[in-house]
């Protein structure tokens, strides 16, 4: 089973911007989502997918991730409920890991953050300077729940 452990943070400045080694527009929205399962759209660049995550333990959960045709993206992001998350991605290299530092647009505005991708829930890493709150286990920050209730909204 193919396994996504996740560590999330809210970031307070803009030192990363010094860091950043790839960037990306990302559009995203849900086709279905509940505590038990989540089916996304998701447009990364020119590059499509459709990913099926299931119920978060901790901050670990099943996750599976397939391309599909960018064309065929465009097409169910329209089927999807609530609104389309649109944010800007950029990655940072610290240490061995990769930080993907989102930041949101449109109804999500304002909000920023950091997530790393870890190989067990115990892995250590180094925290950098610009990570503020850790949002690991508040679900209002979850993409799925920002697609139902926005930043802007709080």
């Amino acid at each position: 089973m193919n396994k996504e452990i996740e560590r999330k943070f809210l970031v307070i400045n803009a030192e990363w911007e010094n860091l950043v080694n790839k960037k990306y527009a990302i559009k995203q929205a849900y086709l279905n989502s509940s505590e038990e399962l989540t089916t996304r759209i998701r447009t990364k660049g020119e590059k499509a997918f459709i990913t099926i995550k299931g119920k978060t333990k901790g901050i670990s959960r099943a996750e599976f991730e397939y391309k599909i045709p960018y064309e065929d993206a465009l097409g169910l992001l329209k089927l999807c409920k609530n609104s389309i998350i649109e944010k800007t991605r950029y990655e940072v290299k610290i240490e061995n890991h990769i930080w993907e530092i989102d930041v949101f647009e449109g109804d999500n505005l304002g909000l920023i953050v950091a997530e790393i991708e870890l190989s067990s829930e115990e892995e250590h890493f180094k925290k950098p300077n610009w990570l503020g709150k850790e949002v690991s286990y508040e679900a209002k920050y979850f993409n799925a729940c920002l697609s139902e209730k926005p930043f802007l909204e709080w």
